[in-house]
């Protein structure tokens, strides 16, 4: 069978931290010896967990595959703030966290559940006048980005040991887990940024059954039914 009659095949992979999604799409084509091959979501490089690789025809579902609900685990740390909300930038502004309890984080989660106005990190993938909003936030370049609306489904504390805080959230495509960490952090008065974040499900999608991009082999079935 040639590659332009190919099915194609969607893998799911388990991106390693410090990896980019386009690092692991590469990695997987060249494996496979795919003539296309996308990902269907990309994940930040400080991030793990799961990724979506569609390969030949099956690149027509990444929209599809995009479109559906996402799960995360994730870890902020309370007390201080990042310009990238994240571990990219080092954190500054630190503050006192004693006096925040497990009952005040729990009493302000109802906040940001259901549908929400979120506003985008500055460093983050957005284009701003035809820019990516990360390369003005590098050159120091202020610029703004409107919120938008995103769905929250489920938000609920794994672990508190202040000042780190542990979390699952399952929400809408679209939606910044930078921007959620911020955000708590900015309600509870003593900032707070996201130092883990690891996705564990797109749709019906489990990272449970995905592998390493360098596990890939020739053939590899995973659910291209």
């Amino acid at each position: 069978m040639n590659q332009e009659s190919a099915p194609g095949e969607i893998i799911l992979i388990d991106k390693p931290l410090g990896w980019t999604s386009f690092q692991a799409v590469k990695k997987v084509k060249w494996i496979l010896g795919a003539k296309k091959c996308g990902h269907a979501g990309t994940l930040d490089p400080l991030a793990t967990g799961l990724l979506i690789l569609c390969t030949e025809k099956c690149t027509k579902k990444i929209n599809e595959i995009q479109d559906a609900e996402k799960e995360y685990t994730g870890t902020i740390v309370l007390g201080a703030i990042t310009p990238s909300y994240d571990l990219e930038t080092e954190p500054e502004e630190k503050r006192a966290t004693t006096e925040i309890t497990l009952d005040k984080i729990e009493a302000l989660l109802p906040e940001f559940r259901g549908e929400i106005m979120q506003a985008p990190p500055l460093f983050s993938a957005i284009k701003v006048e035809g820019k990516r909003a990360y390369k003005l936030a590098r050159q120091g370049v202020d610029h703004k980005l409107e919120k938008r609306m995103v769905t929250i489904r489920e938000l609920e504390i794994i672990s508190f040991e202040n000042p780190v805080l542990k979390f699952r959230v399952t929400c809408s495509k679209g939606t910044y887990i930078r921007s959620l960490a911020h955000d708590i952090g900015q309600r509870l008065g003593c900032g707070g940024y996201l130092s883990e974040l690891r996705r564990t499900r797109i749709g019906d999608y489990m990272v449970e059954n995905a592998v390493l991009p360098t596990e890939v082999k020739k053939p590899l079935l995973s659910g291209n039914e």
